[in-house]
């Protein structure tokens, strides 16, 4: 049910269906049908399951740290650092993996310069002190 989940990027309509799915099989597996009216958080000790949205988001947390190990060269990592040089479509952006872990959250200047940090000192790279200069300059209000 998990397979492919660290690519995952999951809205909260899919949440909800991965958990009725779950939810749907561990009944199955008690015996126990939707009029016996149990809850679901019983069903879940008496089988021992976790909920499985958070399984997939420790997968995906899993997953980036291991991104973040490997070598620039390597495909997984240049998928994640890739910036689109065209203009974007009209609308609504659509949802992103990196999302899912507010890499581009400016407004806290603390979570910002610790991620830009740890990417200079991950990467040595030479644009990221300008952009970080630049990060510490942007006034907040």
């Amino acid at each position: 049910m998990k397979f492919g989940s660290e690519a995952w990027v999951l809205k909260k309509r899919e949440e909800q269906r991965l958990e009725a799915a779950q939810m749907k099989f561990l009944r199955h597996l008690l015996g126990i049908t939707k009029p016996d009216k149990e809850k679901n958080q019983c069903i879940r000790e008496r089988t021992g399951a976790e909920n499985i949205v958070k399984e997939i988001k420790q997968y995906q947390e899993k997953w980036l740290q291991h991104i973040q190990r490997m070598d620039t060269n390597r495909v997984p990592k240049q998928a994640l650092q890739y910036k689109p040089k065209r203009r974007r479509h009209i609308g609504r952006p659509r949802k992103r993996w990196r999302d899912l872990f507010h890499f581009e959250d400016t407004r806290n200047r603390n979570q910002t310069e610790s991620f830009l940090n740890m990417m200079m000192m991950n990467e040595k790279s030479k644009i990221l002190p300008a952009v970080l200069h630049e990060c510490r300059t942007w006034s907040y209000r």
